[in-house]
């Protein structure tokens, strides 16, 4: 997924390791310390900032924001970060629907499922879109499932949600289902 070979990320762990990033559990799986949680929040922080900072100040689209803030987010110190958060007015969420703050985020996750969880007559609104695959951001977009976007599942059948959202039907395959979080209607 992240196109780097094997012996790269067996590298990259070792390094994250030996900086108390992350420890090696009973499987040999890789988890973040407190320090590592730490350091993660402050990336998915500056990365969702500078999203904003693209789509509102810049011009760029929101898909293109994401591509642009991951090659730019290391070239941003904390201060400037928190500059442009103030000049942002400390936006609640990046422009994919993400929320700037982690925490909130981690209680948000409990209200939300994803699109492919619903059912025929199910109604929601769009919350968040994934963000790990930039052709697929640009997909949800292009449809216009952008998040606050109500819309209902029309159907399911052979792995497919028909959902109708902005007036028109759109044919939503599993695999993008699963990457749409949404709130369910009450």
């Amino acid at each position: 997924m992240l196109g780097v070979s094997r012996a790269s990320a067996g590298e990259m762990l070792k390094r994250l390791e030996a900086e108390g990033l992350v420890e090696r559990g009973e499987q040999k799986e890789a988890i973040l310390t407190p320090l590592g949680i730490e350091r993660a929040q402050k990336v998915v922080r500056k990365h969702r900032i500078i999203e904003r900072f693209l789509t509102d100040f810049m011009g760029y689209t929101a898909a293109e924001s994401h591509v642009q803030a991951d090659e730019l987010g290391d070239t941003f110190t904390d201060d400037m970060i928190e500059r442009m958060a103030e000049r942002l007015g400390n936006p609640d969420r990046c422009p994919h629907g993400w929320p700037v703050d982690t925490d909130f985020e981690q209680a948000e996750n409990r209200e939300l499922v994803a699109l492919s969880d619903l059912g025929p007559g199910d109604r929601a609104t769009v919350v968040r879109l994934a963000e790990h695959d930039g052709e697929l951001l640009h997909w949800f977009y292009d449809e216009g499932l952008a998040p606050g976007t109500p819309l209902e599942v029309a159907k399911t059948e052979d792995g497919t949600l028909t959902v109708v959202a902005g007036g028109r039907e759109h044919a939503v395959e599993d695999k993008r289902a699963a990457g749409l979080f949404v709130r369910r209607a009450a």
